[in-house]
Order: structure tokens, then sequence, then C-alpha cells
């Protein structure tokens, strides 16, 4: 059974950073990608970044490029997101997720996951 932690979620102020991490335990062999989505009060949860376990291809929603850097630690079955210059809209509930059978994100096409984490609040201020 595959279970996804997060944490390093917290308050900052806008133009800081934060570290997210995910440590994905009862690792699948299928899993092969691992990314972030995120869900605002009153808004539809959106996909942030994600990467792929082989070849390490990422995708970035048009939001966070150039801010937001997504990594992989496969001996430690973990994946990080490094978020730099916050701003205010970057408020949310930040989940982790994996995608084992199905199909992973590409483009703009953010397919649904097939674990999730419980989600690690961030809030910008």
């Amino acid at each position: 059974h595959v279970q996804l932690v997060e944490s390093g979620g917290g308050s900052v102020q806008a133009g800081g950073s934060l570290r997210l991490s995910c440590a994905v335990s009862g690792y699948n062999t299928r899993t092969h990608c691992m990314g972030w989505f995120r869900q605002a009060p009153g808004q539809e949860r959106e996909g942030v970044a994600a990467i792929y376990t082989i070849g390490g291809g990422t995708v970035y929603a048009d939001s966070v490029k150039g801010r937001f850097t997504i990594s992989q630690d496969s001996a430690k079955n973990t994946v990080y997101v490094q978020m730099n210059s916050q701003k205010p809209e970057d408020t949310a509930m930040y989940y982790c997720a994996v995608w084992t059978s199905g199909i992973g994100p590409y483009g703009s096409t953010w397919y649904e996951p097939d674990y999730w984490g419980q989600g690690t609040q961030v809030t910008v201020s």
C-alpha cells in the first residue's frame, strides 16, 4: 500500500522561499511519475509540478515556471519542490501525488494520480 507524507509547509512572506518534501512509503515499482498539486479555498485543485522517475523529465504549471523547481531523491523515495519568489496567490493546500498505472501529466494536461498525500498548508502574505 502506497503512502505519501508531506512536510515543509508553513507561512512565508512574499518573495520568500519554502521547500516541500514528500516521502513515499510502500513504494510501488510501477511509480513512473511524482508531483504536486495545490488547492486554494474556493478554487479547483491544480497541478503544480511533476517529475518522471525515469529520465527526470519535468512538467510545470505556467504560474510557477521559473520560480518552482521539482526534484527527486530515488534512494529515499522522496520528491521535493523548492518554491522561490513566492506570491500571495501561491497560498494553498499542497498535495503530493504519484502515478503508477495512470497516464502522467504532460503539457498542460494533468491526469488523475493514483495516490495522494494528506496535504500541507502553504501561506504567503
